[in-house]
């Protein structure tokens, strides 16, 4: 066989190995990167937790919304009570000014009874006048009988002008009155009439919108209630990421002893040793100033550096705090202590128990939360380890 088909084969032979060996590898990476890209409860914990502070803070607006809701409809129901005491105020005026539209009536009748009949008695005068053809005043007088006579016939015809005048007059009040009244009558039917139509018009306003206010605020509880929902199931989802991460934890205290110590390639050494289940940054709406390095409650905490204990005190949510000075601005701090192995103003060397590990302040399983700070100023521990 010549040497170029043996070289070949040979060649085909090495890449089939290569590549089995390749695809072998690629497997095993596949196995072990798998099952903890699947099985990650604190990713799912941190998930949770961001989803939740959302639907707290829709929860939150929402709360406001209805009772800012039921406020208003509080508001507007006690507009519309006082509208329907006005309106039986109104009733009640309306009551008496028909009395007195009664009264004005049956005035109005007995005045247009008068009216008719004065007019009545003026039209038989003036018919009794043109029918007696009576002599005009001067003619009269001028056919008296003496001094005496002309006095009594003159006393007799203003008698008779002043019998007309009356009538006359009498008619003219008569038919005034009458008009008067009827305008009157008009002017508080129509006013009545306005109140009521004002008082009507505004009720229905307020009531349509007391009812559009109370199908918003039945919108927005339905819309609370299916948050609350949520929320108590994402309370749930939290519940069990913690309770599984404590498991974890729990189970890995035969695999995290205080052991070695392991160097970091900055100049520090690692404060304990564990997998690091949250990195230094942005994390559910926030910046998390350090690293959090899962260790089970106990477990023994080495100062980073050698320097100077400057706080080892409770503080707020990093309960049992410490934090040490190694100078020129670099300081490193150590979180949710279960207890302290040094104070304040104690020198501490490179590897130095300062205190153990545990789950005091706001936290949700035993770890360490580890930090470096530069000038008080948190940056990625990370850099020094």
């Amino acid at each position: 066989m010549p040497a170029t088909h043996v070289q070949a084969r040979t060649r085909r032979r090495q890449v089939g190995a290569l590549t089995l060996a390749a695809l072998g590898a690629v497997a095993l990476v596949i196995a072990i990167v798998a099952p903890a890209i699947a099985q990650d409860p604190q990713s799912d914990l941190e998930a949770a937790q961001a989803e939740l502070s959302e639907e707290q803070d829709h929860q939150g607006v929402l709360t406001t919304e209805i009772d800012h809701f039921s406020t208003k409809i509080e508001q507007l129901s006690g507009e519309v009570a006082v509208l329907r005491n006005r309106e039986a105020m109104v009733e009640a005026e309306l009551k008496q000014v028909q009395d007195r539209l009664d009264v004005e009536h049956d005035a109005l009748v007995a005045l247009r009874g008068r009216l008719r009949r004065s007019l009545n008695v003026l039209s038989n005068r003036l018919v009794d006048i043109y029918k007696s053809d009576d002599p005009d005043m001067l003619t009269v007088l001028l056919e008296s009988d003496g001094f005496a006579d002309l006095i009594e016939r003159f006393e007799y015809l203003q008698r008779i002008e002043q019998s007309d005048s009356v009538i006359v007059d009498r008619v003219r009040t008569i038919r005034n009155d009458t008009e008067t009244t009827v305008d009157r009558i008009r002017a508080a039917r129509d006013e009545i009439a306005a109140k009521e139509a004002e008082l009507e018009r505004t009720r229905v306003a307020l009531e349509d919108q007391e009812n559009q206010l109370e199908a918003a605020r039945a919108e927005r509880q339905e819309l609370l209630n299916s948050v609350e929902g949520h929320i108590e199931k994402l309370e749930g989802n939290i519940s069990e990421a913690q309770d599984e991460i404590q498991q974890q934890l729990s189970g890995s205290t035969a695999a995290l002893p205080a052991g070695p110590i392991q160097a970091g390639s900055g100049g520090m050494i690692w404060p304990v040793n564990g997998p690091v289940t949250s990195p230094f940054g942005w994390r559910w709406g926030r910046m998390h100033e350090g690293i959090d390095i899962a260790v089970p409650s106990g477990t023994p905490i080495r100062a980073a550096k050698a320097g100077t204990v400057a706080l080892a005190a409770p503080t707020s949510g990093y309960g049992n705090y410490t934090c040490v000075d190694h100078g020129g601005g670099l300081s490193t701090c150590y979180a949710h202590q279960s207890s302290f192995a040094s104070g304040v103003g104690d020198s501490v060397g490179q590897g130095e128990v300062i205190g153990y590990s545990g789950c005091t302040g706001s936290c949700f399983g035993d770890h360490l939360h580890f930090e470096v700070r530069v000038n008080g100023s948190a940056v990625d521990p990370m850099g020094y380890l």
